[in-house]
């Protein structure tokens, strides 16, 4: 539930956020931990709403073969019965004994036909199952070219290959406490020249209304040469900061979402990359220091990134924050 706190009011918010203001118009989280836009939209037809090829590049691993077989079985699937109801006299060299035996035969050939492995032992007779047999061999070769574009694209699409940290957190800085969040590379792509821009996104209400507003969050380094290793990114909470002033509680009662956009250039790629996450306000840790998360091997002739480290964080004591700064 959103809360009544105001925020800096000495700062502007931004008006190019792309997601609007009127927070009764919008509903969740703007972005998805994953980075996807929590935007479901209505008013045209699936066959319209959807970029089938975006759908299939984007799809997981899993999920995606999954497809492809239930695709190719199913197509096999109706060319046999197809076959089937032309009648399997019309197929030379075919199994007649039984009525499945007929059917397993009649979809084995078609599996046959579809790939274009032609064993030659069934084979069609007259016009109707050689045009029927034509048919297959086209939409097999077919749907083969596709399944291999879509190979190709999933295999080729550069990918930042970032993994974020599970909370944000509130920690102490120089003095003052920052909010922190940390990413790395968890393959082995080289990302360089890469750069991070924050947005908070914030609820409050201006005149009896609930708005959302935007705020470009400044980072201590939002640039570094090579990101090989672990990068933690830092946002002191100053007097710039419209969370200057936020207890535990407020963060916790405030409708808060972090937006993280990152850019890298992948150099076997030889392309840009990019990767978007988000924190809301129950993401956020108050109280927390990130642990180290690489050190030297033992012979001291490497540095051990150890990802699973990425979440690993202390409790620690956060200086009692100033009163809420007003307008």
């Amino acid at each position: 539930m959103a809360s009544s706190r105001k925020v800096n009011q000495r700062l502007k918010a931004e008006e190019n956020s792309g997601f609007g203001t009127a927070a009764n118009n919008s509903g969740g989280r703007f972005y998805n931990r994953d980075g996807n836009a929590n935007v479901v939209k209505r008013g045209v037809g699936v066959l319209h709403r959807y970029s089938w090829y975006h759908t299939m590049i984007e799809m997981p691993r899993a999920k995606f073969l999954l497809l492809l077989f239930s695709i190719y079985i199913a197509m096999n699937l109706v060319f046999a019965g197809v076959y089937y109801l032309v009648g399997v006299e019309h197929l030379a060299g075919i199994n007649t004994s039984s009525s499945w035996s007929k059917f397993t035969e009649v979809f084995f050939f078609s599996t046959q036909t579809f790939t274009t492995v032609g064993y030659g032992r069934i084979s069609p007779t007259g016009f109707t199952t050689s045009a029927i047999a034509t048919l297959e061999a086209f939409l097999g070769l077919l749907n083969f070219a596709i399944a291999t574009g879509l190979f190709y694209g999933r295999f080729s699409r550069p990918q930042a290959f970032l993994k974020f940290s599970d909370k944000a957190l509130i920690s102490p800085y120089k003095g003052g406490t920052g909010l922190m969040f940390r990413m790395s590379p968890f393959k082995n792509n080289s990302l360089s020249e890469a750069e991070v821009l924050v947005t908070l996104a914030i609820t409050v209400e201006e005149n009896g209304n609930w708005v959302d507003r935007f705020y470009t969050l400044p980072v201590e380094i939002s640039k570094i040469n090579s990101l090989v290793l672990s990068w933690t990114i830092v946002h002191p909470i100053n007097e710039e900061s419209p969370l200057y002033g936020f207890s535990k509680e407020d963060i916790l009662n405030t409708d808060i979402e972090m937006l993280v956009f990152v850019k890298a250039f992948d150099e076997v790629f030889s392309n840009n990359v990019v990767s978007r996450t988000s924190y809301i306000s129950k993401e956020i840790f108050w109280g927390g220091k990130f642990k180290l998360m690489y050190y030297p091997s033992e012979d001291k002739n490497k540095t051990i990134l150890d990802l699973d480290k990425l979440n690993d964080f202390d409790i620690v004591m956060l200086p009692v924050p100033a009163h809420s700064v007003q307008a």
